[in-house]
């Protein structure tokens, strides 16, 4: 497995090694020895799927008491995948980071507790897996606007997007709720 760090700090891509042939493909999606020296102290304890179809939007969601670390992958369709740093003592508090993800590449992101997260479906349709290492809190969930003017992430839209009630009423980055204890030390 090959280990990229993004621009963010903590935030990190997963590439497998891939093995093809004329069957197909075979790989490693994770494994329990690696898993432990890449994230110490993170023990995913919660595994979660969501299904979305073109330009319906998610995000951006987080956990403010039980903050939650994530690692996720595209089983199906392609997503552009954005995060935020919530962390305030962190260098990038307040900068986003998106990527384009796909079943084809079998990518996995991980996601530090203190980020918000969300992602466009930009195939047809799109299967979102991702793994958390606390357990899903409603009474801990937060979401901030997709569209936030602060924030002025550039997502790749070609016309308004597909949102949840809870999503379009969504507070703004300068109203949200953030980690103030939490730096980019923290993973």
């Amino acid at each position: 497995m090959h280990i990229t760090s993004l621009s963010l700090p903590g935030l990190l891509l997963l590439d497998p090694q891939l093995f093809r042939d004329e069957r197909g493909y075979f790989f490693e999606v994770s494994r329990s020895s690696e898993l432990t020296q890449i994230f110490r102290g993170i023990d995913f304890v919660q595994e979660s799927q969501s299904g979305s179809y073109q330009n319906v939007l998610r995000g951006l969601h987080y956990q403010l008491n039980k903050p939650q670390a994530k690692l996720l992958r595209v089983l199906t369709g392609r997503i552009f995948d954005v995060v935020v740093d919530l962390r305030q003592q962190s260098a990038s508090f307040g900068r986003w980071f998106g990527i384009e993800l796909c079943s084809d590449k079998k990518q996995q992101l991980f996601i530090p507790a203190g980020f918000a997260h969300g992602f466009l479906t930009l195939s047809t349709y799109a299967e979102v897996l991702y793994k958390t290492d606390q357990y899903y809190d409603p009474a801990s969930e937060r979401s901030i606007r997709w569209d936030d003017p602060q924030l002025a992430i550039q997502w790749p839209l070609k016309e308004a997007p597909i949102l949840s009630a809870k999503d379009a009423k969504a507070t703004t980055f300068a109203h949200a709720d953030i980690f103030l204890n939490m730096g980019s030390d923290h993973i």
